[in-house]
């Protein structure tokens, strides 16, 4: 497994006085996933040893970390629906507990979460979770997926229902003197996910992702959009994003790995390449976050009184104005 490395982080230019926090060194897991689960569990936590090795305090580890991305087709057309797991009792809890213990870090990890519908009725959606479980194998936070996707192959619809919204809509957890948020994969593409957890006094998100070909669009390639929007929403919101993705082929979607670590400067600090398995390890300068925001204050700038609109367009609204024109051309 290739390790990449980030120590000593450039420099804030923006820095007036001193860092009053020290740098924190967190890790991303970039893996395939492995038909047998004996195999997959061995080599998430050889790259979990090679992170704590290197003296990462935090692992995160990619989306539906010990399953496969079951999403690409719908629940009525797998040979093989997944179940859902409970939280605390399940695999995935179970697994990222015992590395956290063994190596004594952090680890990040995310599952397919069993939970009732709203009215008590089973309807065989869950949540899209993601967990942060501390060193001595005790769950520190939980983050409930907030944005679902509907696209041809990433049927997320049909498999998980939306994250609440809310006051625990965007949870922070510390880690030493830094504050983490934990959304998901198609949270990335949103900018008022990243504002919200900003506001809040987010310094770190981290991004479990599952991202790949299109297979409605076979020629193209998303990646440098995907890594784009998530670099900007860094900078616009001095935020560090640390986004482990997967690699390798999954009935019919191919994903293209590209995991990496960026500062709120949109300065890359780690990359992994597209197609093989690797763990990222950088420091992070904390109080780069302070420097940006006081000489851009985008925080203290803001218009939310302006902001109306952002609220007034239903989703069933906006697909009529998507889909109306259209049809009238027609």
């Amino acid at each position: 497994m290739r390790l990449i490395t980030a120590y000593d982080p450039p420099a804030s230019p923006t820095r007036t006085r001193p860092a009053e926090r020290a740098p924190l060194r967190v890790a991303a897991v970039q893996q395939r996933w492995h038909r047998d689960p004996a195999e997959h569990r061995a080599a998430l936590l050889e790259g979990v040893r090679l992170a704590a090795a290197e003296g990462a305090r935090v692992v995160c580890l990619q989306e539906l970390t010990l399953s496969p991305y079951f999403a690409v087709v719908r629940r009525a057309d797998h040979p093989a629906p997944a179940a859902p797991e409970e939280l605390l009792t399940g695999p995935t809890f179970t697994f990222a507990a015992g590395a956290a213990r063994e190596h004594g870090v952090y680890v990040h990890a995310s599952l397919y979460e069993k939970a009732p519908a709203p009215g008590g009725e089973d309807d065989g959606l869950g949540f899209n979770t993601a967990i942060l479980v501390a060193p001595d194998g005790t769950l520190a936070q939980r983050t409930r997926k907030t944005h679902i996707p509907v696209t041809e192959g990433y049927y997320e619809d049909d498999w998980f229902r939306p994250g609440p919204a809310g006051d625990d809509a965007f949870p922070l957890v510390a880690v030493d003197e830094a504050r983490f948020g934990l959304p998901t994969c198609w949270d990335q593409w949103f900018p008022e996910l990243a504002r919200a957890y900003s506001l809040a006094g987010a310094d770190v998100l981290v991004y479990p992702t599952a991202i790949g070909s299109e297979p409605g669009f076979p020629g193209f390639d998303s990646q440098p959009l995907w890594q784009k929007v998530i670099t900007g929403n860094a900078i616009a919101n001095a935020t560090f994003m640390i986004v482990p993705n997967r690699i390798g082929a999954e009935n019919g979607l191919t994903f293209y790995g590209s995991s990496f670590i960026v500062d709120p400067y949109g300065r890359v600090l780690a990359q992994a390449p597209r197609d093989e398995p690797a763990v990222l390890v950088a420091d992070l300068d904390l109080d780069a976050r302070r420097d940006w925001l006081e000489l851009f204050p985008f925080l203290a700038t803001r218009r939310p009184d302006a902001y109306g609109p952002l609220t007034a367009v239903s989703r069933s609204q906006w697909r009529t104005l998507m889909v109306g024109p259209r049809s009238r051309s027609q």
